[in-house]
């Protein structure tokens, strides 16, 4: 996180489109992924997981990779399992976050008020989402960091190239990002460049 400052966020995709969507944030300087898991289909848990394992094995140390949307502790189990090295949520579960905690995962629940991102941090968070940072605008983001400044937040929700340095600069030390990063058409065409391309300039725009 502190060198990249971005995490990918993929889902629906199957484990040859994952790995090479990795291999292009790769290239662009990106370093974590997020493989989240779709809650209204219980039997692609397993795919997602399979997406992990398969980064992991790939990569090794040079990419950090997770699970997204982890909202049971069998996900947090599949997770686990598969080689998975941190967990985001969109919610502030206390058990998820120190079950996580227990097994040496990363956390990264997701919070909108100061008071869901003070129980996050009591229950052992490493960092907390601030989701939907679109919704929230950065002046949101600066007046809840001001008197949580021990917290380390990260924008997630409608974060990209062209606003990531304003939630950055408003004190989130991070972001969480979609968009071009996992543009269906540019994966169905097999244009890896442009995703590369996408996540060269995320990384550039939130190195401030």
């Amino acid at each position: 996180m502190a060198g990249t400052k971005i995490v990918a966020i993929v889902r629906g995709f199957g484990t040859d489109d994952v790995l090479h969507l990795a291999e292009a944030y790769a290239r662009g300087g990106i370093r974590l992924i997020e493989v989240t898991f779709a809650q209204s289909k219980p039997d692609t848990w397993k795919d997602t997981a399979a997406c992990v394992k398969a980064i992991r094995e790939r990569f090794g140390a040079d990419m950090a990779v997770g699970t997204g949307t982890v909202l049971t502790l069998g996900q947090l189990a599949l997770c686990a399992e598969a080689g998975g090295e941190f967990i985001v949520s969109p919610n502030v579960d206390p058990e998820i976050i120190r079950a996580a905690s227990a097994l040496g995962l990363g956390t990264m629940p997701g919070a909108m008020t100061p008071t869901e991102a003070v129980a996050a941090w009591k229950a052992g968070a490493d960092y907390v989402k601030l989701f939907p940072a679109s919704a929230l605008g950065a002046a949101y983001v600066k007046a809840i960091v001001a008197p949580l400044s021990h917290l380390r937040f990260l924008a997630v929700g409608g974060v990209g190239p062209d606003n990531v340095a304003e939630y950055l600069k408003a004190g989130c030390v991070g972001a969480g990002c979609g968009g071009n990063l996992v543009n269906r058409e540019w994966v169905a065409a097999g244009e890896w460049g442009k995703i590369e391309d996408s996540a060269r300039r995320l990384v550039a725009n939130a190195a401030i």
